[in-house]
């Protein structure tokens, strides 16, 4: 079999793109996968298939000069990389970590491949269009995406994991609403306390099963309160397998990395998004506007993310179920074509035609 190298790291929206497309391609190809130390987290750093390239961010500081030395040395260490491993094609999924192995790539004529997951060509992706031979995509239209490049694009279904797919098949039946809040892998600090008090308040008048995702250094503390107020919870940082816990939850509220929606509509959940105004290019907003322009969400902007706005919605969604069922209903048929075996077919047979 021929050998593929997949490059990733930084965070989840990064790297669990890059574990699926690896799962789409280990029965045809030797898939290796290259990433930072921040992306080792998320991956089984035991296997000998995983490759640490730590390329340093180049953003203008007294240090600049020394990150390019770096750059550049990680660029020839690539090239020995490459040739020792006999890359066949190689993939990014963006980001400034990619660059030594997309730059290897062109020195060697390998053939490239990108993945945009976001509604929002990233800049890495934006840089190596010129050199890849496609850029797999959600959308066939990327908002800042160069018209003479457009050839290039491969629209494809999001990447999930494939037993979302089996799990959408199993009917929920919960007897409490069951509210699932996802901050994204960094966590969301702004969602603990506004949550916290809002969940608190409803469950006063309503039976809730609260689902949240904080970071590790919370999950006590979090688990008490909830726990003192007699409220059914689990709390988490990162799981694998979330796939289970947007099965159990009627709803979400989450962030807007383009994996976790891609998530949340295969398995049909509704959920209100809060796009991270600090994600580049804003990319999270555009994200958020693309499945809210398919009536399948909600969209609330940071400034308005309160405790007072966030109990008038969610008392407004357990009172009133139309609505609700209107955007149920319109991810089911947004996802009604969605299979792990089509996608699996275009991607290869993408790399095969070129």
């Amino acid at each position: 079999m021929k050998n593929i190298l997949i490059s990733t790291g930084g965070s989840g929206g990064h790297v669990v793109p890059a574990k699926i497309l690896s799962e789409h391609l280990q029965l045809s190809f030797n898939v290796f996968i290259s990433t930072d130390l921040r992306g080792l987290k998320y991956l089984d750093n035991k296997k000998d298939n995983i490759i640490l390239i730590n390329t340093p961010k180049l953003n203008l500081n007294v240090f600049f000069i020394f990150k390019i030395f770096k750059l550049i040395y990680l660029v020839f260490k690539t090239v020995l990389l490459l040739k020792k491993n006999k890359i066949y094609s190689v993939f990014s999924t963006g980001g400034y970590m990619s660059l030594p192995i997309c730059f290897g790539a062109k020195l060697l004529g390998i053939k490239i491949f990108l993945l945009e997951p976001n509604i929002v060509l990233g800049r890495s992706n934006r840089f190596f269009l010129r050199f890849c031979n496609k850029i797999f995509s959600y959308a066939g239209d990327l908002k800042k995406f160069p018209e003479k490049f457009k050839h290039k694009i491969q629209k494809i279904s999001p990447l999930v994991k494939k037993n979302f797919y089996d799990k959408r098949q199993i009917k929920t039946d919960n007897k409490v609403f069951s509210l699932l809040v996802v901050g994204g892998s960094q966590g969301a600090k702004i969602f603990d306390d506004i949550i916290k008090d809002t969940i608190i308040s409803l469950s006063k008048k309503n039976k809730i099963k609260i689902i949240q995702q904080t970071h590790k250094s919370n999950i006590d503390n979090l688990k008490k309160i909830y726990n003192e107020a007699k409220i059914e919870n689990t709390i988490f940082d990162f799981e694998e397998n979330l796939a289970d816990l947007i099965y159990q939850s009627d709803f979400c509220i989450t962030r807007a990395g383009a994996s976790t929606l891609a998530e949340l509509s295969i398995m049909n959940k509704p959920f209100l998004t809060i796009p991270l105004i600090s994600a580049k290019d804003n990319h999270q907003f555009e994200n958020a506007n693309f499945y809210e322009n398919l009536d399948c969400c909600w969209v609330m902007s940071q400034k308005d993310f309160n405790a007072v706005n966030l109990k008038k919605f969610l008392d407004y969604i357990i009172m009133n179920k139309s609505e609700y069922n209107i955007k149920k209903d319109n991810l089911k048929k947004h996802n009604f074509k969605n299979s792990w075996n089509d996608i699996n077919q275009k991607i290869l047979d993408t790399i095969d035609e070129n």
